[in-house]
């Protein structure tokens, strides 16, 4: 049988594989591919979703850490950096396989995956402005004191640990066509790629990466690892730059990448919650946000990884008004008028008319530009998508109303 542990061609043959999905079934929580029938009508086309937001920790990262952390004894001290996802799968591995683990985060580290972690057990290092100083940090210590670093995604293991998905959406999702999964580091991807072209070769995959951490696409046009400075809403993604290894595997294996913005991972993410009842991080909506931008798709079945569900709640509240903003179910307008009794009952009155419910109100008598006499009047409405809003205006307009959309 190949040896899991070298990263060579023998890396991702069916016996790695068959290897790692009998370790891994050990400890996993089975997330069977779910069929959407709501967003299959709204796109035309068979759309599948592999719910790893439902796997132990909230994401897939359970499954490259066990992996890797399953080749060392008990009382092993185990070291790793990460925003959330990363930690709490090396965490709960160290727990079930009686480790000692120290996990350093970033100051700014949402709360409640920084509890998550602790509860785990593990041992939380608050001491980094972001994820890759926090690898600096993980990297030095585990040094320094002859412990094992478990990296979030360049090493061998941790990507056959996550190629396993790959695996299972073969074995899932009855004609597969094509495969959507999000690109941070690249070990993602690059395991879920490799599994499914090992097993199924004519399947289509495209990596998913966001606009504010599109390391990959620089790195793939210059055959070696491009540093950004990550800038997204995407957490789970927001990475400097893919590793050497996990380049070259998607070089090797993946179809396609493609880049969303922020706006269509936010409107993902709001469309998650409605359609399928899915409380998905933005990084693991990023699959969907590139359907929601046409991204070409192979005919027949599709899948998409939502790679996991640790999201901050503040940070979700913030995300799915922003999305309903995007989705055009806000619009935010002025209205300049003579301030005279009875004006704002009859914009109040008009918008009413216009079957459109009121969220917000603001009154202004002085400010920069109004003429003596004047107010003017900010209004947050709800509306039903874009083409609602322009009829909107287009009434109060008609109404005699000079509005400023803001």
């Amino acid at each position: 049988m190949p040896d899991p542990n070298v990263a060579g061609p023998d890396l991702f043959a069916v016996d790695s594989i068959l290897a790692a999905r009998a370790v891994l079934a050990q400890v996993l929580r089975p997330t069977p591919t779910v069929h959407s029938h709501s967003l299959s009508r709204r796109f035309e086309r068979d759309l599948w979703f592999k719910p790893e937001f439902r796997q132990r920790t909230g994401s897939f990262k359970i499954r490259g850490a066990y992996l890797m952390q399953s080749d060392y004894a008990a009382g092993t001290h185990v070291v790793a950096a990460s925003a959330g996802n990363h930690a709490q799968g090396v965490a709960l591995a160290a727990a079930m396989l009686g480790q000692h683990a120290t996990i350093h985060m970033p100051a700014n580290a949402s709360l409640p995956k920084v509890q998550a972690t602790r509860s785990y057990g593990a041992e939380v290092v608050l001491d980094g402005a972001n994820v890759d100083d926090c690898l600096l940090r993980a990297r030095a210590q585990a040094e320094d004191q002859g412990a094992v670093f478990v990296p979030p995604f360049d090493h061998p293991r941790i990507v056959l640990g996550q190629s396993t998905i790959g695996a299972e959406l073969v074995d899932e999702v009855p004609g597969l066509a094509s495969v959507l999964v999000a690109i941070g580091g690249g070990g993602l991807c690059a395991g879920v790629a490799a599994a499914i072209k090992t097993l199924a070769p004519h399947v289509r995959v495209i990596g998913v990466a966001a606009a504010g951490a599109d390391s990959i696409v620089a790195s793939l046009e210059a055959g070696r690892p491009v540093e950004v400075t990550p800038r997204t809403i995407a957490d789970g993604i927001a990475l400097r730059a893919p590793s050497r290894f996990t380049l070259d595997l998607i070089a090797t294996y993946v179809d396609e990448v493609y880049v969303v913005s922020e706006e269509s991972i936010s409107a993902a993410m709001l469309l998650l919650l409605e359609r399928a009842k899915a409380v998905v991080e933005p990084a693991g909506a990023v699959p969907l946000a590139a359907l929601l931008e046409g991204v070409h798709l192979e005919s027949g079945p599709s899948a998409l990884v939502l790679g996991g569900g640790n999201v901050d709640p503040l940070l979700l509240t913030k995300l799915v008004e922003f999305g309903l903003g995007v989705a055009g179910r806000y619009l935010a307008m002025s209205v300049v008028m003579d301030d005279q009794p009875g004006s704002l009952a009859r914009l109040t009155a008009t918008v009413a008319e216009l079957g459109v419910n009121v969220l917000d109100v603001e009154h202004h008598r002085i400010g920069s530009g109004l003429r003596l006499g004047a107010v003017e009047v900010t209004l947050t409405v709800e509306t039903r998508d874009p083409q609602h809003q322009a009829d909107v205006v287009t009434g109060l307009t008609a109404a005699g109303f000079a509005i400023h959309v803001t």
